[in-house]
């Protein structure tokens, strides 16, 4: 069968790439054609675009990019009529996907949506749009079945985290310590995001408390859609020696973390499956941030991690919040010896638990093929 899937950043990439595995593994004659990055493109098929190209964020933002972005959706639908795929696969992404999944569905073309947005922190009418242009819907957090089915009388596939099946494959590279220029010393690991509009307002803060713990080495986790000249151009002078940059490596440096600093989003669930102990940091666009708090009313948590577990286990430094002294303060509880690193650690078992079985790819692999 013919399949098209369409993931918008760095972890729709990931989760793509294993979704396609497993589709290969059921169907031998799988075909694909997708917008997504080099994980996917290792699969096999054909690429049309890559995430690199569509990287905005925040509501300034994309509506500095609206034009092209317009562009891109036009593209995008032409380029799946003309396919003709036996199954349109969205991949998060809700602002470009929900266009896409509203085109198939007029077209004919059965609409598979995999990992859900998150409609339950803010625009929850999205899911008018999902009964009526989405064929099957598969989310990977607990709590969403329950939203779906009692708020919205929605009946949806919970298929389990598809980061379990990521980390259960994955391996540390052997020698990474010495491979790229790390010593002994424990390690704080920087996340600061993905996009450069974010990282350029979290890392100049994050690198502030370098100076306060000496007897560690801190290291940036560069992401696959950034130079690593963009991150060195944001290093203060005083710091260039104290700070390395390894990129597309995160899981290799959360595997040797002692602690970490992370943008919320995906990473922060990521970071707790590491058993890494964690401060969330979060700095947005002063309007982008007025706007998102008129929007986001249901919600008591940014992070993965505290919004799967309903409580505030790992703490949140958001906007005004995400100063050097309160960054110095939470971490200095975590890393080894502090007082709530043992707490945090303990709660992460629990959070395992809650996140279910592994096998996320393969069970929506199976639900899409038994529907088709």
């Amino acid at each position: 069968m013919k399949y098209y899937l369409v993931a918008g950043e760095a972890s729709g990439d990931l989760h793509g790439s294993n979704l396609m595995k497993q589709l290969k593994q059921l169907d031998a004659e799988a075909e694909f054609r997708y917008w997504g990055g080099d994980l996917m493109q290792a699969q096999g098929g054909e690429l049309v675009s890559h995430y690199k190209e569509r990287a905005y964020m925040g509501f300034l933002e994309v509506i500095l990019h609206l034009r092209t972005i317009l562009g891109f959706m036009k593209q995008c639908k032409a380029d799946v009529e003309a396919w003709q795929p036996d199954a349109l696969i969205l991949i998060d992404y809700p602002g470009f996907n929900l266009r896409i999944a509203e085109f198939a569905h007029q077209k004919g073309i059965p609409v598979h949506y995999y990992i859900s947005p998150q409609v339950w922190a803010w625009k929850e009418n999205r899911v008018k749009k999902f009964k009526r242009f989405v064929d099957e819907m598969y989310v990977i957090l607990p709590f969403e079945k329950d939203f779906y089915k009692d708020r919205w009388q929605y009946n949806v596939h919970f298929v389990g985290h598809p980061l379990l099946d990521a980390l259960k494959n994955f391996t540390t590279e052997e020698g990474f310590r010495e491979n790229n220029g790390l010593d002994e010393r424990p390690v704080i690991a920087l996340l600061p995001g993905s996009r450069k509009q974010e990282i350029t307002k979290m890392l100049g803060v994050m690198l502030q408390v370098i100076k306060d713990f000496p007897k560690h080495q801190f290291v940036i986790a560069g992401a696959p859609s950034q130079a690593v000249e963009f991150y060195e151009s944001l290093i203060p002078q005083e710091v260039k020696k104290s700070v390395r940059v390894i990129s597309n490596k995160t899981y290799d440096l959360l595997s040797i973390a002692e602690a970490a600093l992370v943008t919320s989003g995906t990473a922060t669930l990521e970071t707790a499956l590491f058993n890494v102990p964690e401060v969330v940091c979060y700095k947005g666009s002063s309007i982008s941030y007025l706007i998102a708090k008129q929007l986001v009313k249901n919600i008591k948590y940014i992070s993965l991690v505290n919004l799967v577990m309903d409580k505030e286990l790992v703490r949140e430094l958001i906007q005004n919040d995400m100063t050097v002294k309160n960054i110095k303060k939470e971490l200095s509880l975590i890393v080894e010896g502090g007082e709530g690193r043992a707490s945090m650690l303990a709660g992460y078992t629990e959070l395992r638990n809650k996140l279910g079985n592994e096998g996320a790819s393969a069970n929506t692999a199976k639900l899409i093929i038994e529907s088709l």
